[in-house]
């Protein structure tokens, strides 16, 4: 069996195909439906199929966790997304498209349910935040690279998902080599059996911690999914725009390590507040000059350096703000956060551009950024936890 190194080196592996898969399905299928002519709302409503299934799928993982651990767990979810992404090109229908869209959403988040809990569970207190950014740096490693794929629809319609697919089940494999380990269950101690109980008591402690995931959830869903069409309507071919969106998440590769080392030093709320206000001037300078190929990649890349940390920096704050025993619910939590903000992105900002044609794309995001930067800033402080965590 391998070392605690080597299994945290094959759980970030596992995340950055995820984020490859997750990145490549809303650009590819966004396109793929608008030269369909299916409208920008459904097609918005469509990409929320991923999110719906992170979302159903949450409050049933603690239990599964708690009684076969997070190795059998982990590649329940693995095979679910693998699985999923082959069958794509073989039945090309909506409805068809839409049921892979929320199984391949149910396999994510137990994956990264798994991961997350293990790697929040087994990090040392001073190189929390620092670890959790290495699973946000490569989680958008692999979503900088995964809008690409859509220019492989060229060669053929197979290619990208069975390519995706390929990859998902390679990294998997690795797990075939990782000693399985179970949370430690003491919640019953101060918590109750209840999940119900413990899903409250984690959001009336950490509350604030949610809503930067659910932004990340929000900004990721909707860049990738509902501004290709956007970005297509203004006049930007579609070459341009597979290279204009993973600038985002591109960008973030430089600031997430950095952006974790800070907090752990300076505090999450600090920093979480300056990369809300640095994403807010980002995406009013894109609806200024959002006719300008250069300026939008220019605002892509410099929201990705404060913006594209959220994810990351919410996971990190809600595992200061909750006690040990409540980590596996605020990671749930974190995880039902982010698939609200996934599932509310596309389908108003699809919207929008169907009911207020003239209503720049990007003033939707400001509107929500600022929304999240005002609860952060005039939120009293909670108690943090020092918790005790050893390992990685």
């Amino acid at each position: 069996m391998v070392s605690s190194k080597t299994r945290f080196r094959i759980l970030i592996s596992l995340v950055t195909i995820s984020g490859f898969s997750q990145g490549m399905l809303l650009p590819l299928l966004a396109v793929i439906l608008e030269e369909n002519g299916i409208s920008s709302a459904i097609n918005g409503l469509h990409a929320t199929g991923l999110y719906i299934g992170i979302l159903i799928s949450s409050p049933f993982m603690e239990k599964p966790l708690k009684k076969l651990g997070y190795k059998p767990v982990i590649m329940i979810g693995g095979a679910l997304v693998f699985l999923s992404l082959a069958l794509f090109p073989f039945w090309q229908a909506l409805w068809f498209w839409f049921m892979l869209r929320v199984t391949i959403g149910i396999g994510d988040q137990i994956l990264h349910f798994g991961t997350q809990t293990w790697i929040t569970a087994t990090s040392a207190n001073q190189s929390r935040g620092k670890n959790i950014a290495y699973y946000g740096l490569f989680f958008s490693l692999g979503f900088t690279l995964g809008p690409l794929m859509t220019n492989l629809l060229s060669l053929s319609v197979y290619a990208p998902f069975l390519l995706s697919a390929g990859l998902s089940l390679i990294v998997w494999l690795g797990m075939l080599w990782v000693q399985n380990e179970t949370p430690e269950d003491d919640a019953t101690t101060s918590y109750g059996t209840s999940s119900i109980k413990r899903f409250g008591k984690a959001l009336r402690l950490g509350w604030t911690a949610f809503l930067p995931p659910l932004a990340y959830g929000f900004l990721e869903a909707t860049l990738h999914g509902i501004f290709p069409v956007y970005g297509m309507r203004i006049g930007h071919d579609v070459n341009t725009l597979t290279f204009i969106i993973p600038c985002f998440a591109g960008a973030s590769l430089l600031s997430q390590i950095p952006l974790g080392s800070l907090s752990d030093h300076v505090g999450r709320k600090k920093v979480i507040i300056a990369a809300l206000s640095g994403g807010i001037a980002s995406f009013l300078l894109a609806a200024i000059f959002e006719h300008s190929a250069i300026w939008l990649f220019a605002a892509f890349s410099l929201a990705g350096l404060f913006a594209g940390s959220l994810f990351s920096l919410g996971i990190s704050f809600m595992t200061d703000l909750l006690p040990r025993e409540l980590l596996p619910a605020g990671n749930i939590l974190c995880g039902m956060a982010f698939s609200l903000g996934s599932i509310a992105g596309p389908f108003l900002s699809g919207a929008l551009l169907d009911w207020m044609p003239d209503v720049s794309f990007f003033a939707i995001i400001v509107a929500l950024l600022f929304t999240v930067l005002m609860c952060t800033l005039f939120t009293r402080d909670p108690k943090s936890y020092d918790l005790s965590h050893q390992e990685t």
